[in-house]
């Protein structure tokens, strides 16, 4: 493997799914200011919304989207241009 092609902060960070509080540890060259403690080891803590535990595509559960609504709102915007 090459010297020198990785960056100096390449290391270990804690991902904390703030939906769900699961907490999974890659590495990454991301810069935080907050850390978490696990295992006795301080990591940095980067915040998420939404991970692969709590994404609906990767657990099953599906958001109902209002899709009559917006061909209706869509249907009225556009109806003046209609021939």
């Amino acid at each position: 493997m090459k010297q020198g092609i990785h960056p100096e902060n390449y290391r270990l960070v804690a991902f904390k799914d703030m939906s769900n509080e699961d907490v999974f540890l890659t590495k990454s060259t991301i810069n935080t200011k907050e850390t978490i403690e696990i295992d006795g080891t301080e990591y940095p803590l980067v915040k998420l919304e939404i991970s692969r535990t709590s994404h609906p595509f990767y657990t099953g559960k599906k958001k109902l989207i209002d899709s009559a609504g917006r061909i209706d709102k869509f249907k009225n915007k556009y109806a003046k241009f209609k021939k």
